[in-house]
């Protein structure tokens, strides 16, 4: 059946936030149409787009994220897949040839209201579409009510005001909050899990979140470990120079697989393409730095030096950078570890982060032939490589 009401509600939606969200549920539950369509533009016509925005591809997914779940409301690709810029005139006459007989609504914001003059073919507009004003200001009754009266008697408008309580932040204002590890607040779950995942505009997780969602991937026992690797890991970063919100990002993250099965490892190593060793098949505890790295890019979109430390905080590497080696350490010396040495170790990591390394590296070592097991061959390497770089490396066992 085809609709007799339909009420369009467009913009860049960069991002969609809570109060594109409640505009529209507004708009819905006030004029009742049969068809509600939420219209991500592909190039807005009347400004720019902040460089380094997503693509409009990636905003109609963020879209589709903040809206499909609300009954009623349906989020189109019209102006998405139309080439050039978004024209509202160009979606209305299509959508006036598709249904003749359709009244047609066009859901605006009070900026857009108040420069309606300007948009392209406007009068077209007015002719045969009512207009639908949500206020941006507690203070613009009266501004509207002026326009509205300026619209209906120069060009019979059909103007409606919509009653609205407007959002405190602006998306401008929500993307420079992402990019400081702040503005979950003004985003549904999904938008912002997958503002994260992609790192859209330059977003930064906000701590708070990482952690309730790499929590919810450990066991409880795991969950007092982790914070305490975290802890280290801002402490050392602290004390060496290095970025403290990325270390705390690889501690937080450092251990996410940690709990699966050796089936559900080498399964992950399937679906990231992990090549794993015989050593690694034959152990697959190993494997959880890996898959570990994995799964954090993919669902938190690490960056690369994040990706790296968890990486290698299990085995360690030769020639480790810095944010590598605090990784390695504080898993290492967090404060629930409780083991012969460790406060030697703890002492020397503040003191000498390479002669720690090479400690941690021994002691590692050492453990591992007192099981009777060959120790890995990126541990014997790492050994090997710390032991050239540091004075003890006469005294070493590698």
């Amino acid at each position: 059946m085809k609709p007799k009401e339909i009420a369009v509600y467009g913009g860049s939606f960069n991002p969609p936030h809570r109060g594109h969200r409640e505009a529209a549920r507004t708009a819905l539950e006030t004029l009742r149409p049969d068809c509600f369509l939420i219209m991500p533009d592909n190039t807005p016509p009347h400004k720019e787009l902040e460089e380094g925005s997503p693509s409009p591809d990636e905003r109609l997914q963020l879209c589709r994220l903040c809206f499909s779940d609300l009954p009623g409301i349906e989020v189109s690709e019209t102006e998405i897949r139309r080439s050039g810029k978004s024209y509202t005139y160009d979606t209305v006459r299509e959508f006036r040839e598709q249904f003749p007989k359709a009244h047609l609504t066009l859901v605006v914001g009070t900026d857009m209201f108040l420069s309606f003059e300007e948009w392209y073919h406007f009068e077209y507009l007015l002719s045969c579409c009512r207009l639908a004003v949500l206020a941006r200001d507690l203070d613009d009754d009266e501004v509207l009510q002026h326009a509205k009266e300026h619209f209906c008697s120069a060009y019979g408008a059909d103007v409606v005001i919509l009653p609205y309580t407007p959002f405190p932040m602006s998306s401008t204002e929500i993307r420079s909050a992402l990019r400081k590890r702040g503005g979950r607040e003004y985003l549904t779950d999904a938008v912002y899990a997958e503002i994260i995942r992609r790192r859209l505009y330059d977003a930064q997780p906000e701590l708070g979140w990482l952690r309730e969602q790499a929590y919810a991937m450990l066991s409880e026992k795991r969950i007092a470990h982790v914070a305490g690797c975290e802890s280290e890991a801002i402490s050392l970063a602290r004390r060496w120079g290095e970025d403290p919100e990325l270390a705390a990002e690889a501690g937080i993250l450092h251990d996410i697989t940690k709990r699966l099965s050796p089936k559900e490892q080498l399964h992950l190593c399937k679906k990231y393409d992990i090549i794993c060793d015989d050593a690694e098949r034959n152990t697959p505890s190993l494997l959880h730095a890996k898959t570990g790295a994995a799964l954090a890019r993919d669902r938190f979109g690490v960056p690369d030096a994040v990706y790296d430390a968890i990486r290698w905080h299990t085995t360690g590497k030769p020639d480790m950078t810095l944010l590598e080696k605090i990784i390695y350490l504080a898993d290492y010396i967090e404060p629930t570890r409780d083991f012969p040495g460790v406060d030697r170790l703890r002492s020397l990591a503040y003191d000498d982060i390479d002669r720690a390394m090479l400690l941690g590296l021994e002691m590692s070592l050492a453990e591992i032939r007192s099981r009777g097991q060959e120790p890995y061959k990126d541990t014997r390497l790492a050994c090997e490589w710390f032991a050239r770089h540091t004075m003890e490396k006469g005294t070493t066992t590698c």
